[in-house]
């Protein structure tokens, strides 16, 4: 069966820039930056030779984020924590000569994840899609997942009980707190019942809302084929069942 890898862009364009970028003292203080495009643009090469081997896959697709993103329509402080950090001297030139050799996917207000989980729910390629990612948001969508590594096959009832999970503890890397005070052991003591009405009553509990839980789940909504309008190319927003 043909198999197509979307590989997440963001990830691998920054990780490869990131490693090729060296400081230099020039003395009294005085220091720069400076990186080799080619150098990463080599180890890219190197990276995907391995990947297509170890996957078995026929073909693979870069997919990236845009620069707008929807989120922010839900909650304005979502990634807030990240304006401005600089990206890597050279992640502009990587990912350019990406876009110019490969087939990559970029969609108006999406980010790769959600660009990624959609073209791997929907009926968009043909044979089995699988989604390269390191972040553990991806085990939110059904289907194969290659991440460290390691072929993992995420069930619907997996995929389902991750974002409710995710709800629950948040994400500090992006930006959305989840339920405040709930980590890891919480949040799966919690979820001995993985429901709505669970996640709902939970943040009650603290004093929280419905509204607040379903603010949280829809940040943590990695969308998939069916959180996604394609007649006018935008997200649903999620809601429970």
């Amino acid at each position: 069966m043909h198999r197509t890898l979307l590989i997440d862009g963001d990830i691998v364009v920054y990780q490869y820039s990131s490693t090729v970028e060296h400081e230099i003292d020039w003395g009294d203080d005085v220091w720069s930056l400076w990186a080799d495009a080619k150098e990463a643009q080599q180890l890219i090469l190197q990276y995907l030779d391995i990947l297509v081997e170890e996957t078995a896959a026929d073909d693979f697709i870069f997919c990236f984020s845009d620069k707008d993103n929807y989120r922010k329509d839900i909650d304005s402080t979502y990634k807030s924590n990240r304006k401005g950090k600089r990206k890597p001297v050279c992640y502009k030139a990587v990912k350019e000569w990406i876009q110019d050799q490969y087939k990559t996917e970029t969609w108006d207000r999406l980010e790769a994840d959600d660009v990624m989980g959609i073209m791997s729910t929907a009926d968009m390629l043909a044979g089995e899609k699988v989604i390269v990612s390191e972040d553990k948001d991806m085990k939110t969508i059904p289907g194969l997942l290659w991440r460290s590594g390691e072929m993992l096959n995420i069930s619907q009832e997996e995929a389902d009980y991750n974002h409710l999970y995710q709800t629950l503890v948040g994400d500090s890397t992006d930006g959305y707190p989840g339920l405040r005070g709930v980590g890891d052991k919480r949040a799966t003591e919690l979820l001995k019942t993985p429901t709505w009405e669970t996640v709902v009553k939970a943040f009650e509990k603290a004093g929280q809302t419905e509204e607040d839980a379903l603010v949280q789940a829809r940040l943590a909504r990695i969308l998939r084929a069916s959180d996604y309008n394609f007649e006018f190319d935008q997200p649903r927003m999620w809601s429970p069942e």
